[in-house]
């Protein structure tokens, strides 16, 4: 799932551009870009920015920031990095355009957790230096290929980074379900909803509904129940290759899919939700080289005092 290849085949030297994106919303956000900004145009760096974003961006008046209308792939072509300063909702919107274009994405966090992110916002100066000299790795992360069947056709297709979580609507009925996993059947119960998702979304939603923490170079899928009635209602960790599916039956009340909590869809009764590897990952640009051990630690500030470490 997770693969490593030194950054050095983006494009010649003087033709060298960065996308940059933000959430402009936060003044955290702006003040970060100008210093990215200024410290990249200081290295001859190009950059690329969104005409709606500029617009609260205090960008010097250099013929290298370029702006675009759209964020659409097309508007990273010729960028070797795209890096996002935000939340989590921020670094997900970065990770649609990564995934699309295949540009690696370098994610800031501005926000809490922030796991998708490589740096912190007191990290700006390190970001700038390490992109000037190339000095980063490019991971691959798993995604999740969704199929949202009804009456027997396809009526939806999507994917997910994290999760792709069928949810009910209405907050006084439960969503009646069957799990299956490779075309057999494994349970049946009523609940708020599931969770499948991939080892880097563990940490996300999935985390959220009691599903374990995968370390991001297992490769693994995983479905985690929410507010399930039932005894037999544990979270799943199968094999990278299986097919996840989860059936709305019939008679009961309408879901709805959400994929990485941005893209939504209707479920009707009798709908079926299936799930799988995805076939284009996405492109993670890495500075550290530090144990996801450690992140984690790091990120849920776990209580470690006491660790003596392997007898010597």
């Amino acid at each position: 799932m997770k693969h490593s290849s030194p950054a050095t085949d983006g494009p010649a030297p003087g033709r060298r551009t960065v996308f940059l994106l933000a959430h402009t919303g936060r003044p955290a956000a702006i003040r970060s870009a100008e210093l990215v900004v200024q410290g990249l145009l200081r290295c001859d760096l190009g950059v690329r920015v969104l005409e709606e974003e500029a617009a609260d961006l205090p960008l010097p008046a250099k013929p290298h920031v370029e702006l675009v209308q759209e964020a659409t792939p097309d508007a990273l072509v010729g960028c070797e990095l795209l890096i996002v300063l935000g939340g989590d909702g921020t670094l997900l919107r970065g990770a649609e355009l990564s995934r699309a274009s295949g540009v690696p994405m370098l994610g800031v966090n501005l926000g809490r957790v922030g796991f998708l992110a490589e740096a912190e916002r007191d990290d700006l100066d390190k970001v700038v230096d390490r992109v000037v000299r190339r000095s980063y790795d490019v991971e691959e992360r798993m995604t999740l290929d969704v199929l949202v069947h009804s009456d027997g056709e396809v009526v939806h297709t999507d994917w997910a980074l994290n999760e792709a979580a069928v949810q009910k609507i209405s907050p006084e009925r439960m969503l009646e379900v069957v799990l299956e996993i490779d075309g057999r059947p494994v349970t049946g119960f009523g609940c708020d909803g599931i969770v499948c998702a991939t080892p880097t979304g563990s940490t996300a939603y999935a985390f959220s509904a009691g599903g374990p923490v995968v370390w991001p170079e297992v490769e693994a899928l995983l479905m985690v129940p929410i507010s399930a009635h039932a005894l037999f209602a544990k979270p799943l960790v199968t094999s990278p290759t299986s097919v996840l599916a989860v059936e709305v039956q019939p008679g009961t009340p309408s879901g709805v899919l959400w994929c990485d909590g941005r893209r939504t869809v209707p479920l009707p009764s009798g709908a079926r939700v299936e799930v799988r590897r995805g076939a284009v990952p996405v492109r993670l640009a890495r500075l550290h080289h530090a144990s996801f051990t450690d992140r984690l630690v790091a990120k849920f500030a776990l209580p470690v005092a006491g660790w003596r470490g392997a007898p010597g």
